[in-house]
């Protein structure tokens, strides 16, 4: 392991010698010449330092694909136990296109964007009905199935098919603009074209793979999206100019985010003889189709409760207040109030009356109600 480090360091020595000779000799490197020369460096580091994950010992094009999009918005630690558990419940590409829609939400639980999910079922009824069941392997075909966007076509088809075809994610977005110095905001979709399109002229063709996950590996745990990078771990510590030129508190540049509209919502766990009270969602919408609390708009008081939520007076038998809890979403905050109310007469008529194993294996319930759902006894 030892030799293999050194083998990197001093492959990034002889790599930054030949690009300040080449700098001595024009004005600049263009993007292009700069990313070309961040190749074998990247690819030494790569070798010694890539993590054990379980869908990189087996890159089989399905395994890549539901970890890509499992990856979406979800750490990496977080991710390997509902891919072990998704990979035995549904093995294949047929297994998922055919999966009942509530055990694929169930499967999914506590991943959160459950469109993704959605999206995963419809494409892999595309491959079955376009491609026989095998995931196509060309780039293009790829993009065209729901779910998939350039980096998740790019990442798929490199890394399971070894082709030339770069994946472009935050991380990566964050390392090139930082060793590129570059001022442009990495949330616009020309900045990301234009990066692509860079790499897709100077990636090893025959390397696609490992450049790909090399590049999002030292974003993800070098070049990293929160806190001090560590430059002297990077295998671009040379040549970045971002870290010359002090710059690394400044790049990247991104467009800051809309401030979150606030909601607040009243929470209820409505429980009778040992089953609680759950709703499902609208089809349409903010977690379409899942599995609810009850639960209202704004703040209501512990004598509103029976009016709001269809239950009689008479039937309580305890009203405990519990802790307030908060749920970010990307574009609005929930900030919640909770009650826990046992009936003696029944839970309301038009609610799904579930029991706890119900609940843990049947029925999903978004993290959202996550403060809440572990308090049910």
């Amino acid at each position: 392991m030892y030799k293999e480090q050194n083998d990197a360091l001093l492959e990034i020595r002889r790599t930054y010698g030949q690009l300040q000779l080449a700098e001595t000799k024009t004005d600049g490197l263009s993007l292009p010449d700069r990313l070309r020369a961040m190749n074998r460096p990247l690819l030494a580091w790569y070798g010694s330092h890539a993590r054990v994950l379980p869908w990189r010992e087996d890159p089989q094009p399905y395994r890549v694909w539901i970890s890509e999009i499992m990856l979406q918005q979800t750490r990496v630690e977080a991710v390997k136990p509902y891919f072990e558990r998704f990979m035995e419940a549904l093995p294949d590409v047929q297994a998922l296109a055919e999966v009942p829609d509530d055990r694929l939400m169930k499967l999914w639980e506590g991943l959160g964007y459950y469109n993704r999910a959605r999206n995963l079922k419809k494409a892999a009824g595309l491959v079955m009905s376009r491609y026989g069941g095998r995931m196509p392997s060309e780039y293009s075909e790829l993009l065209s199935l729901p779910g998939i966007g350039s980096y998740t076509a790019g990442a798929i088809s490199s890394i399971a098919f070894g082709r030339p075809v770069p994946a472009v994610d935050g991380n990566v977005l964050r390392v090139i603009s930082r060793v590129a110095a570059s001022r442009e905001d990495i949330l616009k979709a020309s900045t990301k074209r234009r990066m692509e399109d860079a790499l897709r002229q100077t990636m090893p063709a025959d390397q696609a793979s490992s450049f790909n996950q090399g590049l999002i590996e030292v974003g993800a745990l070098v070049c990293v999206p929160n806190g001090q990078p560590k430059c002297k771990e990077c295998p671009f510590f040379s040549i970045c100019l971002a870290r010359q030129q002090k710059l690394l508190g400044q790049i990247p540049v991104k467009t800051p985010p809309k401030k979150r509209r606030i909601e607040e919502r009243t929470v209820c766990i409505l429980e009778c003889g040992g089953q609680v009270a759950i709703y499902r969602r609208a089809d349409t919408g903010l977690l379409a189709s899942l599995y609810e609390l009850p639960n209202k708009e704004g703040y209501l008081k512990q004598d509103q409760l029976a009016e709001a939520f269809g239950f009689s007076e008479g039937d309580v038998t305890e009203i405990t207040p519990l802790p307030e809890a908060k749920h970010i979403f990307s574009h609005v905050e929930w900030r919640m109030k909770g009650y826990y109310v046992r009936l003696s007469g029944g839970l309301p008529g038009d609610c799904t009356a579930a029991g706890k194993q119900q609940l843990k294996q049947v029925y999903a319930l978004p993290n959202a109600f996550g403060a809440y759902t572990k308090l049910i006894k």
